[in-house]
């Protein structure tokens, strides 16, 4: 069988539920491949910056590790800008849903607040607090967030800058997102321990 055959879950079977779960396994271990191919699709398109996000991507992740980030912190680095493609408005949020079974919390909260954190460098242009990020100063994720962005995120516009290509990062791409998910995958019960109505 190779697709289940239930109209809605009420007719479905244990059997199907194995073959689903089985297929579900698969594609959560070819997770690092989509995610990068998604990368891929921040090429192009400079939106007026010196380079365009995917060389923005890279050069913060090879920003990280020359400074000496782990190797999480570095593929947070490499894929911040994950959801700049799909939601511009609310890219961060995407980014840190997209890591955040794999990640540390607190790496979670900075990919996820790193656009308020950027915006120390910008938001006076547009008439906003540039000093937004403070109401956060006692965050446990505070210091690593400033870090991130004052040191690796903001400085990596640099169209000169020797950037490492994505095949450098590749292992620690799949390493980082082929983590078991925070909490772990359900594992299928018994036959004897199933409720049935």
């Amino acid at each position: 069988m190779n697709q289940a055959r239930f109209r809605h879950f009420g007719e479905a079977q244990r059997d199907d539920w194995a073959l689903i779960d089985a297929r579900f396994r698969d594609y959560v271990e070819d997770a690092p491949r989509r995610v990068l191919a998604h990368l891929h699709n921040l090429a192009g398109d400079t939106h007026g910056y010196p380079v365009d996000r995917y060389q923005h991507c890279l050069q913060t992740a090879t920003r990280a590790l020359r400074d000496g980030a782990d190797e999480e912190m570095v593929v947070c680095a490499l894929l911040h800008d994950i959801g700049d493609d799909l939601a511009p408005a609310n890219h961060a949020e995407v980014a840190a849903a997209i890591l955040e079974p794999f990640i540390d919390p607190l790496n979670t909260w900075m990919i996820r607040h790193h656009e308020l954190f950027q915006g120390y460098h910008y938001r006076h242009y547009f008439g906003q607090d540039r000093h937004a990020r403070e109401q956060y100063r006692d965050h446990p994720a505070y210091v690593r967030t400033v870090r991130f962005c004052d040191d690796w995120d903001q400085a990596s516009f640099d169209p000169d800058y020797d950037t490492l290509p994505l095949e450098h990062f590749l292992p620690m791409v799949e390493r980082v997102l082929c983590r078991t998910p925070r909490g772990g995958l359900p594992e299928p019960l018994p036959e004897h321990q199933v409720e049935h109505d």
